[in-house]
């Protein structure tokens, strides 16, 4: 079992990347609780194309320049709009802000290294596929730490905390982030494992496709329990249900986004292409999901 802290996703602020969005706000009260919570910063990021920063040195430059000017007028004011609700949810809360020239996606992937979270919402204006495409995929998949997309229409909801079990080793993070997610927040956990996918498992020694097929619900259930013991016993007040499913993992925990409060997944799935930087699973329910979802990077 990986060794497990006090701080599961790092020892800094929580980071929230913003654009000025409704779906960039809800993120930012969302970070602004959990920060609360937790004792900890909240640092917001806003990013401008670098050319707003560049001398003028032609009279194109010079139009270029003013009008970069504008827009980085707009974004210190986007920026202090975020700050303002930040505080409006979290009264007495350290926040900072920064306006970085770059690209957003690199520079949140940068921040992670050192973040406790990367927190990011979505833009429901710009298409799903299109934002998430841009920036929230990109962020997910690529970080150092753990991200959290803040998704659904009530984000700030009861509810228990769900983590998809894939079996594998690369999932352990994932459980271990869970639990503690759980245990700060006094929610049940729910842990959720799908075997239609299994390929390459083994069960005392056997190989699954080996085994009878009235033996796989039992062998799963048997799988299940070793990952989570480790867990249940290093967090001993969390309330664990555990949920063995035949249908592919996507289905049920969307099923369970619709009543969670964090929905909490791996970066990488166990079969065959595991050498992705985010699993089909994870990829989906950051698009899909109707609670934020918590995609967790090996460490």
């Amino acid at each position: 079992m990986t060794q497990h802290s006090d701080s599961p996703h790092g020892a800094d602020a929580i980071v929230v990347g913003i654009d000025g969005s409704d779906g960039s706000t809800t993120a930012v009260r969302w970070a602004a609780r959990v920060a609360a919570d937790r004792d900890r910063a909240l640092h917001l990021v806003h990013c401008t194309d670098p050319i707003a920063d560049r001398t003028p040195r032609s009279a194109y430059d010079a139009f270029i320049y003013a009008t970069m000017q504008d827009i980085h007028l707009a974004a210190e004011r986007i920026l202090a709009t975020a700050r303002d609700d930040a505080l409006a949810a979290a009264p007495g809360l350290t926040v900072t802000t920064e306006l970085a020239a770059g690209h957003p996606a690199r520079t949140l992937v940068t921040a992670s290294a050192h973040a406790h979270l990367v927190v990011l919402g979505v833009r429901d204006s710009a298409g799903t596929l299109a934002h998430l495409g841009s920036t929230l995929l990109a962020v997910t998949a690529h970080a150092h730490g753990t991200v959290v997309i803040v998704r659904g229409p009530d984000p700030g909801r009861d509810g228990p905390v769900v983590v998809g079990v894939d079996g594998s080793d690369v999932g352990e993070p994932a459980i271990g982030a869970a639990f503690a997610e759980a245990a700060q927040r006094g929610a049940e956990l729910v842990a959720v494992h799908a075997w239609s996918d299994l390929s390459r498992g083994q069960f005392a020694g056997t190989g699954y496709l080996e085994l009878p097929i009235a033996d796989l619900a039992v062998a799963e259930e048997a799988l299940l329990a070793e990952r989570l013991a480790g867990w249940t016993e290093q967090f001993p007040d969390v309330p664990v249900r555990r949920e063995v499913e035949v249908f592919g993992p996507r289905e049920r925990l969307a099923h369970w986004s619709r009543t969670a409060q964090l929905l909490v997944v791996g970066s990488r799935g166990r079969g065959g292409f595991r050498g992705l930087l985010l699993g089909s699973t994870s990829n989906w329910l950051v698009q899909h999901a109707d609670c934020p979802v918590m995609v967790v990077h090996p460490g």
